[in-house]
């Protein structure tokens, strides 16, 4: 049996075209990227520059023109979707983490984070049990039977992370998440992010234009039409 790790995120010549010939427009030209289990990389680059294009190709929302991409264990993509069932795929093997929380109003904390597991045909009570420990795990065990409307920011956010996570995915893509939350807030989400994926092997890759957080990063991709580079980061305070 292969002792090889797991992979991570890995993608290999990836490529998004829009229209044909003439008119035809790349998003993405030949994108190579790799995040290993446990690792947090940013992605960074202006507006237009393909990187909503790349998450949503990566999240299976949009499909690729050509490439390959290896989440965890499976491949996914190669030139041509290998997975079936893409809502299921989303569902069990990414987790997502967007700027605003977009919490259920209606349900209390417990339940908003207990939903995706069940959605999967996890009993109830095993899905509730892995909400209030992601929900220990992110200090917010307290607020486990309070509505969205009655937390603070950081605590939505704390929240959605827990969501992204419960499903215990491979992934997760985290879209600005910081965006909304003051420098101390903002470093705090960073911390929780790192420590999640550590714990969980998950890996993480951030989409930010949020300059307070760069430092946070141990190596970063940059992306500019369409077309990646990578350097290192800071990484101050994570070791």
């Amino acid at each position: 049996m292969s002792n090889a790790p797991k992979r991570g995120i890995h993608i290999e010549g990836l490529s998004k075209c829009y229209g044909k010939g003439d008119t035809a427009v790349y998003a993405l030209k030949d994108v190579n990227m790799v995040v290993a289990p446990g690792e947090v990389v940013g992605l960074i680059g202006p507006s237009g520059s393909g990187k909503s294009t790349l998450l949503k190709s990566l999240g299976a929302v949009i499909s690729p023109t050509a490439g390959r991409m290896t989440l965890g264990d499976d491949v996914i993509y190669d030139n041509g979707w290998k997975v079936k069932d893409l809502r299921a795929l989303r569902r069990d093997k990414i987790g997502f983490v967007f700027q605003a929380p977009y919490l259920i109003p209606f349900l209390d904390v417990t339940d908003n984070v207990a939903l995706l597991p069940m959605l999967a045909g996890i009993p109830n009570a095993e899905s509730r049990q892995r909400a209030l420990n992601l929900l220990t795990a992110l200090d917010v065990q307290h607020r486990a039977k309070a509505m969205p409307s009655q937390l603070s920011g950081g605590e939505q956010q704390r929240v959605a992370i827990a969501r992204g996570l419960v499903n215990r995915p491979p992934v997760i893509l985290a879209d600005e998440p910081t965006a909304p939350l003051d420098s101390e807030r903002a470093m705090a989400v960073m911390c929780i992010l790192n420590d999640m994926a550590k714990k969980f092997e998950t890996a993480i890759i951030v989409v930010t234009h949020d300059e307070k957080i760069i430092p946070t990063f141990k190596r970063i991709y940059h992306i500019r039409d369409g077309v990646t580079y990578e350097e290192a980061g800071e990484g101050r305070g994570y070791d």
